[in-house]
């Protein structure tokens, strides 16, 4: 996380992220440590406190002049659901959707939700108001690994999907994952990715339906993003271990060097990473959403004002 926080200070404008539970004391806090440290510019939706923090901006739907810009804006994205202009300009004042809105606006940059609301109430707020990527359709989920050993991924860092989001993907839909994890490596890890796509086969040593959709969906990725390291199917010892990496998968530019892992499903992800944290002593930093069209990101409703601090700095990251 420090050197992430040098990575933000070395950017030649501070990112402007918005909290939708500005008036929870944990945010409050967190958001005037960030100010404080020069990282980015809280925007704290609710009336602005008698104590307000130094460098802290506080936003009140019910009196933003910018609301019916907004409120327009929500109607133009849910019309074709039958939402009326009336309903949209109701929605439009709730604190998680104008958060959402303001950075589909492009009034920020991304924003952080969660502290007090559900992760089905945050994560349709960024469905419905900024939307996937372009290109990708699936949004999904990105733990950061920190394991002990840094001859492992890029200096003990690894990317792992998806472990929070899509229960059973699709051959298109892990193509899609791993093309967003590859992104998150890139803006998170500060390092170029080697994707390995896994399984219980390396390169037809095994076979079955879920081996084949595997394949296919590396088939789908190599055709999206030509260039992209990216291999599989790969069992998770030729991914990580360069001898057996050559000896499983030689000529391989993934095997044995992988920094990206790209789970088959939800239930083998989600023990994976926790495993590892639990058993390999690595720390398990996310999960974070990726594959939307602008970043936002979900706390636990038990977060720390730390856990505010470091999601706030990663969504701004991305």
């Amino acid at each position: 996380m420090e050197r992430q926080k040098q990575r933000l200070r070395a950017m030649p404008a501070k990112k402007r992220i918005v909290f939708p539970e500005g008036g929870d004391p944990r945010v409050i806090d967190a958001a005037a440590r960030l100010a404080a440290d020069g990282l980015l510019e809280p925007v704290l939706v609710g009336s602005t406190p008698q104590n307000a923090p130094r460098g802290v901006r506080f936003a009140d739907p019910a009196t933003c002049p910018k609301l019916p810009d907004y409120s327009r804006l929500y109607y133009e994205r849910r019309r074709s659901k039958g939402i009326t202009q009336m309903e949209a300009a109701s929605v439009a004042k709730k604190p998680l959707y104008y958060s959402a809105l303001m950075v589909a606006a492009n009034d920020a940059d991304g924003f952080v939700g969660g502290a007090a609301n559900t992760t089905a109430e945050t994560v349709r707020a960024a469905l419905h108001c900024i939307g996937s990527a372009k290109d990708v359709k699936t949004v999904s989920s990105v733990f950061l690994m920190a394991v002990p050993d840094a001859a492992l991924g890029h200096h003990g860092m690894f990317a792992f999907a998806d472990c929070a989001v899509v229960i059973e993907p699709s051959a298109v839909e892990l193509a899609e994952i791993a093309i967003a994890t590859s992104r998150s490596t890139r803006a998170l890890l500060d390092a170029e990715p080697a994707v390995a796509l896994l399984s219980y086969s390396t390169k037809g040593s095994g076979k079955g339906k879920r081996i084949d959709q595997v394949v296919e969906a590396l088939r789908i990725l190599k055709q999206r993003m030509p260039d992209l390291h990216a291999d599989g199917e790969l069992q998770a010892d030729a991914a990580l271990v360069e001898a057996i990496g050559r000896s499983k998968a030689p000529g391989s530019t993934v095997a044995g060097r992988a920094n990206t892992l790209i789970f088959p499903d939800l239930m083998s992800a989600n023990i994976g990473y926790k495993l590892v944290e639990r058993m390999a002593g690595a720390a398990a930093i996310g999960p974070f959403l990726q594959g939307l069209a602008k970043p936002a990101n979900d706390l636990s409703r038990g977060c720390s004002v730390e856990d505010v601090y470091n999601v706030a700095i990663i969504t701004a990251l991305q």
